[in-house]
């Protein structure tokens, strides 16, 4: 199956759509797929047209099964070298994701292991169908969760992060809404919908500002206080004409138009 099939893309009034198209292997990250993931993120982040991009897999089986295992141990077999934290591409497609500069949702169709978790953890705002659960199983296997480690902590409570990573145990969509690591919890059958309300809803408002609250919240992480709070990132949109825009469509009680100017 060549990239191209294994992710495919469309767009909705600004909404760009990118759904993991591998069900026989549980969507799971193929090293070309990996890489249709990494251009299609770069690719949205550039298209002045694209306001928001949401991303899911085929089927309601599962999300993202993580690392293509099978795969994996086909290349061990070989004596190819499995790359490392820091180094490899698994690491940069968490990244490339994390720092798309616009809004990103997940809309989480079945279940994410490994590397399908982590996915969605560098996802702005996730939505879960009921029956989707979280696990990572990288204590079981003999990996290393390098993402995860990092990030997860920052999504939920250490004990829960704790616990996720040390024993490899599923999280339920259900208590996976109750510590907060996603947004909504919806049936299979208004994933999708659900998903494309909260999009439309983002996908209204400027563009500028948009950019510059993902920015700055991402690259303020960690940060002290008042070192963060100094932090210009991106276009300001104080000095922009979508601002002027924006106050006067309220003024005059219309819809804004904006031109990410």
């Amino acid at each position: 199956m060549t990239a191209q099939s294994e992710l495919i893309i469309d767009t909705h009034g600004g909404i760009r759509i990118l759904t993991l198209n591998r069900p026989e292997s549980a969507n799971a990250l193929s090293p070309t797929l990996s890489s249709a993931i990494v251009d299609a993120f770069i690719d949205a982040d550039r298209d002045p047209d694209v306001r928001v991009i949401v991303l899911t897999g085929t089927g309601k089986r599962a999300f993202c099964a993580g690392m293509d295992l099978k795969l994996r141990s086909q290349a061990d077999s070989s004596r190819k070298r499995m790359p490392q934290p820091n180094r490899g591409r698994g690491r940069l497609t968490y990244e490339v994701v994390l720092e798309t500069w616009k809004p990103t949702i997940a809309a989480i169709n079945g279940y994410a292991v490994g590397g399908g978790f982590e996915l969605s953890m560098a996802c702005d705002l996730r939505i879960a169908a009921a029956h989707a659960y979280f696990c990572l199983p990288e204590a079981r296997r003999g990996l290393g969760a390098q993402f995860a480690t990092v990030m997860l902590p920052r999504l939920v409570p250490s004990a829960v992060a704790y616990e996720l990573l040390y024993t490899g145990n599923s999280l339920s969509a259900a208590r996976a809404g109750h510590v907060g690591f996603v947004n909504q919890v919806v049936p299979a059958s208004g994933l999708m919908a659900t998903a494309m309300d909260l999009a439309s809803q983002i996908a209204q408002n400027a563009p500028i500002t948009l950019r510059r609250m993902k920015e700055t919240t991402v690259r303020a992480s960690g940060m002290p206080l008042t070192t963060a709070l100094r932090l210009n990132e991106g276009r300001s949109p104080y000095d922009s004409a979508d601002r002027i825009e924006g106050i006067r469509a309220f003024v005059e009680k219309r819809q804004p138009v904006w031109k990410g100017e």
